[in-house]
């Protein structure tokens, strides 16, 4: 059994938490639907129950009382309903209740502002109290439901745009597992070609494989710290690409020539990380490595107009002539490795981005990505 005093204290705080969250932007968006209320009640006061006063006159009457009996209301909600929406009849209910209170307070409101004799004018007023008391109770009722209405739409907005936010933060979450994976699927084949060949070296010329091995963790280092990024800089990619690449010329010696053009006002351009070393190393994987004189390797971005092209282009052995049946279901890690590329594409840049995997000219492949030309990657990232 709880003590009163803590659920006294716990009450008091849901109250405090209410109150703080009625801003007064909250009470300025309600204005002028409550404006609205009490002009209408003034044309009804005036022209249909053919009250005597002037025009003027019954509109500050009518706001005297409509902001009274708002100002109850919500003061109603706000304490009997500090954590939670109330029932829709109970809140109701509480409107109707709260009218004739409003009525009074703004009818004495009204008076003293007017310097009208308080009796006089409740002695005025007694004579059509039962047509402001439904006035005042049937608009109250309205007002309130249309309140009500406000308040849930904006609620529902805000558990919506809460949703949303939590989807992206699962989304990211996805993107940011799904890039790891992809690097589980890239560096073992990669790291024990390379360890193998450390093995050999070592033996027979030391002083390159110690260059060897620097270059290994220069790559494993940059690899390291793209997995922890949300996004990268075309400069920083660049650089793995050079330590990856850098890596593999010791093993493949002359066989291996590449390029790097990275234009200088691209450098600091954001891209997701690891976009392209899975395509550099399917081109040596699947071109350059198998042909017995293996061949260059062209890595470059370039912009064209609002887009970023990024092309990786080799002089390997080609594509094989069944390459879109065979990519479908490839498990050999060429179709699988395109295959990534082109979801992670989807789900940052939707149909803003694009890739595509075709024949080189003279021969080999080249691949192209083409991404919405910015200095920031979107927040799916």
């Amino acid at each position: 059994m709880s003590h009163p005093s803590t659920t006294n204290t716990t009450y008091w705080q849901q109250v405090r938490i209410a109150v703080s969250g009625t801003s007064a932007i909250k009470i300025l968006r309600e204005l002028p639907f409550i404006l609205i209320i009490n002009v209408i009640c003034t044309v009804l006061v005036t022209y249909v129950m053919r009250h005597s006063s002037s025009l003027l006159e019954n509109w500050v009457f009518s706001n005297c009382i409509g902001f009274c009996c708002y100002i109850l209301i919500r003061t109603a909600r706000i304490l009997i309903w500090p954590n939670q929406n109330p029932k829709t009849l109970a809140f109701y209910l509480t409107c109707i209740v709260l009218a004739p209170i409003g009525f009074f307070c703004g009818t004495l409101l009204a008076a003293f502002l007017y310097g009208y004799p308080v009796q006089n004018v409740l002695a005025m007023q007694w004579r059509y109290v039962q047509g402001f008391v439904i006035l005042s109770g049937v608009v109250s009722t309205v007002a309130a439901w249309s309140l009500w209405n406000r308040i849930r739409i904006t609620e529902l907005t805000a558990a919506a745009e809460a949703e949303k936010a939590r989807s992206a933060a699962i989304e990211r979450q996805a993107m940011q597992a799904q890039l790891q994976v992809l690097q589980a699927q890239i560096e073992p084949h990669m790291l024990f070609n390379t360890l193998a060949n450390l093995q050999g070296l070592i033996a027979l010329d030391p002083e390159r494989a110690q260059h060897m091995l620097a270059q290994l963790i220069t790559y494993l280092r940059a690899t390291l710290s793209a997995s922890r990024a949300k996004s990268t800089t075309l400069q920083n990619e660049f650089s793995l690409l050079r330590a990856y690449l850098d890596l593999l010329a010791i093993r493949m010696g002359k066989r291996l020539q590449y390029q790097l053009d990275l234009p200088a006002e691209l450098a600091q351009m954001s891209i997701p990380p690891m976009l392209l070393q899975p395509l550099a190393e399917n081109a040596i994987k699947h071109g350059l490595e198998p042909k017995l004189e293996g061949g260059s390797l062209h890595i470059s971005a370039a912009r064209h107009a609002d887009k970023l092209e990024l092309r990786v282009a080799d002089t390997g052995l080609g594509l094989a002539f069944d390459y879109a049946e065979r990519s479908t279901n490839a498990a050999d890690g060429h179709g699988l490795g395109n295959n990534n590329i082109r979801e992670r594409l989807q789900a940052i840049f939707g149909p803003q981005a694009a890739f595509s995997l075709g024949p080189n000219t003279p021969d080999g492949t080249v691949a192209i990505i083409t991404l919405p030309l910015s200095t920031q990657t979107p927040e799916k990232l």
